[in-house]
């Protein structure tokens, strides 16, 4: 039965890498489609390739997803299984409506949520200061500090380029959004594939196939990489469009400006603070500080609010499901 229980969670855990990567694909490639930097079929090959790359690069997001959210020591292996399955469950689900609605929400806390959800469920302890820490405090900071910085470095390249030919200028900003979306490509693979390689080493060393002290198996990365790839190839239209026409219209310069700014700060957040931040707070918040350059009626606010309020629910949502589904199937699994 643990087996059975462990193949499950593995699986389901992939799903919800799959569904994540056509979930956020937008996050990736929807300013540089819009813009008519990449063509919507070229964008989504070369974001599933850095995907792939990017989720190789790294360990500590997945180390933090794995040992620092739900206490997994010392409870039943059946008890811990449950747990993670229905947490994956409430995080899929939760994708799903947004994705439906074609809200960008965040699949890092939709994990996050689920987990803490089902956990709480099942009595275990969570581990409340490392999510404060974490999960918290990056989740309100992250998305002030990309637009604060998209809104200066956009103000910067527009002094910059004050003076230059704006038809040749866009032309080049165009060209130069294939870099800065392939760096966001890469960013998103670095970010959210390793929080699904996560949840798989904590149904592992929940098993007692691994400890907590040991390297994320190779297989976990190769597969977590795929499923993810597999994903943003699968496209995410529906959020595509709200990111890259509904916020706000942007230029190739904007666009590039945003993506930039985007993959910085998921880069920083990873290797420096190894927090699992969302890409897509990141990018939508990044947006909305190169559009607001232009005035802050241009950005679609009505909009924004519609986003913002998917991000405060995420958690919540996520995790009232989860819990109810760890109600409805321990019975059954325990």
């Amino acid at each position: 039965m643990e087996i059975a229980l462990v193949v499950l969670v593995v699986a389901l855990a992939l799903g919800f890498d799959y569904t994540n990567g056509f979930h956020d694909a937008a996050n990736a490639i929807a300013t540089s489609v819009s813009t008519r930097a990449l063509t919507p079929r070229a964008a989504l090959v070369m974001a599933a390739i850095m995907n792939f790359v990017g989720a190789l690069l790294a360990t500590d997001v997945a180390q933090t997803i794995a040992n620092s959210i739900v206490h997994l020591e010392e409870v039943p292996t059946h008890t811990a299984l449950v747990v993670v399955l229905c947490g994956l469950i409430g995080a899929i689900t939760w994708n799903l409506i947004t994705w439906w609605f074609g809200l960008p929400s965040s699949s890092t806390h939709a994990l996050i949520g689920g987990l803490v959800g089902a956990g709480l469920a099942g009595g275990l302890g969570i581990y409340g200061a490392a999510i404060v820490e974490k999960v918290v405090l990056p989740m309100v900071f992250s998305p002030l500090v990309g637009f604060g910085l998209a809104f200066m470095g956009m103000v910067a390249v527009m002094w910059i380029f004050r003076r230059a030919n704006p038809h040749p200028l866009q032309r080049r900003f165009r060209i130069a959004q294939t870099v800065s979306a392939a760096a966001m490509a890469l960013g998103h693979g670095l970010q959210d594939a390793q929080k699904t390689m996560g949840v798989m080493f904590m149904a592992l060393v929940a098993a007692g196939w691994y400890t907590s002290d040991d390297p994320i198996p190779v297989w976990v990365k190769l597969s977590a990489a795929a499923a993810i790839s597999l994903g943003t190839y699968a496209g995410g239209w529906r959020i595509m469009r709200t990111l890259g026409r509904r916020i706000i219209e942007l230029d190739p310069a904007r666009g590039f400006v945003a993506e930039s700014v985007s993959a910085i700060v998921l880069y920083v957040n990873a290797f420096v603070f190894h927090a699992p931040v969302s890409t897509t707070h990141t990018i939508t918040s990044a947006i909305m500080g190169v559009g607001a350059t232009k005035r802050l009626s241009a950005v679609r606010w009505g909009v924004a609010k519609n986003i913002g309020l998917a991000w405060v629910l995420t958690i919540p949502a996520a995790g009232t499901v989860a819990a109810v589904f760890y109600w409805i199937l321990s019975p059954f699994m325990l």
